[in-house]
């Protein structure tokens, strides 16, 4: 069976969040790990050694992130300070570093910019039973503030459309 390149790349996908972050393994269509990440204290300082490890235990060719100065997203100066660590992290480790947008993320999986991240963390549990089927939390509703795992599936997201834009 011959391979290309781009199916031997290994991908460590980041989501950032205000908690911790989400995470994704992904090589060869295949999820090797996802999970999440929480941290208090110092998060940035926190945060960045996690990912510092997941990088050297997983060596990846590539670390995927949320492009957190795209225009219609807004995020916390922290994290968006957290951002810049790690991609610089990546740079030291001579890992290649690519940035998507939310929009990029929604139109890509769901074909619709107004999808909601709900509706892709089903499509990704319904491509990934077995690895992400029994982490899909519930739909919040709109007084209920969002389930942590949901950062799984923004990891998971990410991964995918940079496997989807790579072929």
């Amino acid at each position: 069976m011959n391979q290309t390149a781009s199916e031997k790349i290994r991908i460590l996908a980041i989501a950032l969040t205000a908690r911790g972050f989400g995470y994704c393994v992904m090589e060869n269509q295949v999820i090797i790990e996802s999970g999440n990440k929480g941290v208090e204290g110092n998060k940035n300082s926190q945060s960045v050694s996690k990912i510092e490890k997941l990088m050297r235990q997983f060596l990846p060719s590539v670390l995927v992130l949320q492009d957190v100065n795209a225009k219609g997203c807004h995020r916390a100066p922290r994290i968006k300070a957290l951002h810049q660590q790690v991609v610089g992290l990546a740079a030291k480790q001579k890992c290649k570093v690519t940035l998507f947008s939310g929009s990029l993320l929604r139109n890509a999986l769901l074909g619709d910019v107004k999808g909601t991240k709900y509706e892709m963390a089903e499509l990704l549990a319904q491509k990934f039973p077995v690895e992400l089927a029994g982490k899909l939390p519930t739909k919040r509703k709109l007084w209920e503030s969002e389930d942590g795992r949901m950062d799984i599936f923004d990891a998971v997201a990410l991964a995918v459309v940079f496997r989807m834009r790579e072929k």
